[in-house]
């Protein structure tokens, strides 16, 4: 327990300044060009709003795939996210690990999620793309 409380409470303090949350009336990182950052906290927001566009993307890209396929294959795609998602927050629990308690491991964290995320997209493109009859894709087409 004591370890999870060492994880979220930083993790929370920095969501709690981050752009949007009621609890932060003033945004510090207004103006930040993630283009230029350099220090780690500046870092470790961009990566999160890089990840949280890549987040945005995969959501609605998995909307549009939902509302093309019948009633079993949502089933199946629901599965199968609920599945990736677990997949994918682990693996980057796992590759960030030596990270852990490190100012930089938010900023590792959010890359590790984003190049998955990434990826997930290109899969589920690839489902969205396949022409109805053909056997060369996977998954409902």
């Amino acid at each position: 327990m004591r370890r999870a409380l060492a994880i979220v409470l930083p993790v929370a303090t920095f969501l709690g300044a981050l752009p949007g949350n009621a609890a932060s009336n003033d945004d510090p990182f207004k103006g930040t060009d993630c283009k230029k950052a350099q220090a780690q906290m500046d870092l470790n927001y961009c990566a999160d709003r890089d990840f949280q566009a890549q987040d945005k993307a995969l959501n609605a890209l998995y909307r549009l795939l939902m509302s093309k396929y019948d009633v079993k294959s949502q089933g199946l795609l629901k599965t199968a996210e609920k599945t990736w998602i677990a997949f994918r927050d682990s693996e980057c629990t796992f590759e960030t690990a030596s990270s852990e308690g490190g100012s930089i491991q938010p900023m590792e964290y959010s890359g590790c999620l984003s190049e998955l995320t990434r990826a997930r997209i290109k899969q589920l493109q690839a489902q969205r793309d396949c022409a109805e009859g053909d056997l060369t894709c996977n998954g409902p087409g």
